[in-house]
Formats: structure tokens, sequence, C-alpha cells
């Protein structure tokens, strides 16, 4: 059965994260409603078809995206439905169709067997913060008035590259298999007057990036030592790192294949 991509973007505070949960709304759910309207009479070969969406990133609840993906398969191409031509009129039709916090950006006829989750090679996430009160990015970044040592903060990031296992940046009661990761590039910089915390990797835990950006961010403030920020990573301990900042500062920025 043809498979096809779906490239989303969407401001994630009103949902409780990406994958669909019961009795609780998420980007998933919202799209998988509005791709079903189109459906409804679009073509006997998917008349009663159940979509099922799956996703290449599980995004927590306040988390955003720049980009994102979901893979489904169907029979019948969307641009072939009955009132749509092109994949561009299905795009523009499901956007119509979905809440203002969440886009279709694009569409594309994969190959059968491609997954857009396990097929990923790396993605990149991004963490806001701001020093100086903004009212303009208090939903998408965190207000942090502290003074902080940025170059140390820095030598923390660069540490981070030189391990694999992130035992000490997952949460309890996940369920993968691996605690290794490879980080690809880790840094802070200054961006439209945001400090920004970017990691690029091939692979992510559950709460690791949150996990990393609070934990520096208590270097920067000199309540933890470089040598204590590596203990952290080498303990393999959760319970030693912090995870004290919010899910709105957090973006995945892309998932790339």
């Amino acid at each position: 059965m043809p498979r096809f991509f779906l490239e989303v973007s969407y401001k994630g505070t009103a949902y409780s994260g990406f994958q669909i949960q019961h009795n609780a709304n998420t980007v998933q759910a919202e799209i998988e409603k509005a791709v079903g309207v189109l459906m409804k009479g679009a073509s006997p070969e998917i008349d009663g078809h159940i979509l099922t969406l799956t996703g290449s990133s599980r995004t927590d609840a306040g988390v955003h995206a720049l980009q994102n993906f979901f893979h489904f398969d169907l029979p019948v191409p969307p641009g072939q439905w009955k009132g749509i031509k092109t994949n561009e009129q299905f795009i523009y039709k499901l956007n119509a169709i979905l809440p203002s916090d969440i886009v279709v950006k694009g569409i594309s006829q994969v190959q059968e067997t491609a997954h857009c989750r396990f097929d990923a090679i790396s993605r990149e996430y991004k963490y806001y913060t701001y020093q100086h009160k903004d009212p303009f990015l208090e939903d998408r970044a965190l207000y942090f008035p502290f003074n902080l040592n940025i170059p140390l903060m820095q030598e923390a990031a660069t540490i981070i590259r030189h391990y694999t296992d992130f035992t000490s940046f997952s949460k309890r009661n996940t369920q993968v298999k691996t605690f290794q990761c490879n980080i690809l590039e880790s840094g802070w910089s200054i961006q439209n007057n945001c400090l920004v915390y970017t990691v690029v990797a091939n692979r992510f835990l559950r709460g690791m990036v949150r996990g990393l950006t609070a934990t520096m961010l208590k270097v920067g403030r000199g309540t933890l030592t470089l040598a204590e920020f590596k203990s952290i990573i080498e303990l393999k301990d959760c319970t030693k790192a912090s995870f004290a900042v919010p899910a709105k500062g957090l973006f995945l920025i892309s998932v790339n294949y």
C-alpha cells in the first residue's frame, strides 16, 4: 500500500504532547481528525478506512516543533481524492480544518518500507531562555533573570559530546532498551535576545534535552562545577540531574533523513 510522509509544525502549548493519548488532546489527534474529515466520500477505496499516523518524534506536553513528521498508508493518494486535484490543494484544505497552532507544510509519497521514526539519522532541538523580561517570549522560552557564566556553560556543552551514555538525563518509566546517544552538536549561543542551547543527535531520550539544559544552567549559576557535571553523566543516575525547566522553551527544530 502506498505510504506518505506528512511534514507538520506546531505550537505545543495547548496539547498534551505529539502522540495520541486517551482522554487528552494531542497534535496527532487533531491531524487524524482533520484528515478524517477530508476522507469522507473522497474515494470508494478509502471509505471506512481508519487512518493511523506514525510519528517521527514524541514531543512532550507543551513542547513546540518547527518540523516533525508523520507517515501513513492509504490506497489512494490524497491528491486524487474527490474534490482534491493536487497535493497542494490537499494541504490547503487540511490547514483550513486544523486549529491555528498546527500547520501541515508538505506531503510526499515515499517507499512502502520508509519509516519516519526509524529512518531518521538525526534530530535537532533548541531550548530558549531569556534574561530580560519580554512579554512576547513568555510562552516560548524560559525567563531566567540570573547572572550566568556562559563560557563555563559552553565548556559543559562541549563535555557532553565526549559521552554516549545519557542514563542520567533520561526520565524514569521509559521503555527504551538503550541509553546510548551519539551527540553530533552541542553548544550555547545568543539568538534574537535569547540564550539558546542547541543539540543535535542520532536519537534522544525522554526528557533528555530539558535535563541537559537545566543541569547546565546550574553550572552557569555556579551551583554546580564542571567536575560535578561530568560526575553526573558518569554516575548514570537520573536523580542526580536537574529537569527543572518548563516544556515551553523546547523546540524540535528538524528531523533529518
